[in-house]
């Protein structure tokens, strides 16, 4: 199996079912997981020298942290319901609880920070949703923690594939350190399929091709984007949703096209 994918597991401690560190992605700043908890069940977290953002996939939780309380948050049950998440942002130097209210599953999303802002609730109302692309590249995209709303390193966003479309396309990657042009970030991209029995298609490939795969990425699965232009495919017949989390040294999002396929942009 390639070192880029990261299958879930079954229900481990806690309810984790899939867990990226740095340590076993071998890069610096992006750290991911997910659990499925039962309803009643509780997860709890200290943030130590990382900031976090809890992503609620599907279902309602209360969220409490060292100096807030979030109750009774989360409005779908399934990421393809189509309605924002609901999300809550966790300085570094903190601590959360999660307790379900009905059955969940959740993302936390991890980069290294100061602990300089508060914890905060991001509201379905306060995600940004755009169309991105045209034809059969359009695809959905709900900007959760864009580089507009405070945090120190995560970058956070969901999208929406339909069945037959392309997405992260016409490709473009983040992997140097030139700006203005383009900033370096590593990325995570955790997938959801719909329905659950189908799979996608994604390429993370570099331009002198030392790196060069196709991955088959089935409901639940993550990939790794360390470096590369990384699009995905969704097969006719089935719905693509992802959670992609950046963070690099500088928190911006600037990208570089293949040059081979700026063509499609006109």
């Amino acid at each position: 199996m390639s070192n880029l994918i990261v299958r879930k597991g079954s229900r481990g401690p806690g309810g984790n079912v899939l867990t990226i560190t740095p340590q076993s992605a071998g890069w610096k700043y992006v750290g991911f997981e997910v659990y499925q908890l039962k309803q009643g069940e509780t997860l709890q977290r200290d943030t130590d020298g990382r900031e976090a953002c809890i992503v609620l996939l599907g279902g309602k939780a209360h969220v409490k942290t060292a100096h807030a309380s979030f109750s009774e948050i989360g409005r779908r049950m399934s990421v393809f319901e189509g309605t924002p998440a609901c999300s809550v942002y966790v300085p570094a130097g903190d601590r959360f609880v999660v307790e379900a209210v009905t059955d969940l599953e959740f993302a936390c999303c991890w980069a290294p920070a100061q602990g300089i802002l508060e914890a905060r609730l991001v509201s379905p109302e306060q995600v940004g949703v755009e169309k991105r692309g045209n034809g059969e590249m359009e695809r959905t995209v709900h900007n959760i923690l864009p580089e507009s709303q405070p945090a120190e390193s995560l970058l956070v966003v969901e999208v929406f594939t339909p069945p037959g479309h392309w997405s992260s396309y016409p490709p473009h990657k983040h992997d140097v350190m030139n700006l203005p042009q383009e900033s370096l970030l590593e990325e995570t991209y955790y997938h959801k399929v719909d329905p659950a029995h189908g799979f996608c298609l994604q390429r993370v490939y570099t331009d002198d091709r030392s790196l060069d795969e196709v991955l088959v990425v089935r409901d639940g699965d993550a990939v790794l984007v360390p470096r590369g232009y990384h699009p995905v495919s969704a097969p006719p017949g089935y719905a693509v949703y992802y959670l992609n989390v950046m963070a690099g040294p500088v928190r911006t999002w600037k990208f570089r096209n293949d040059p081979d396929h700026e063509w499609l942009f006109t």
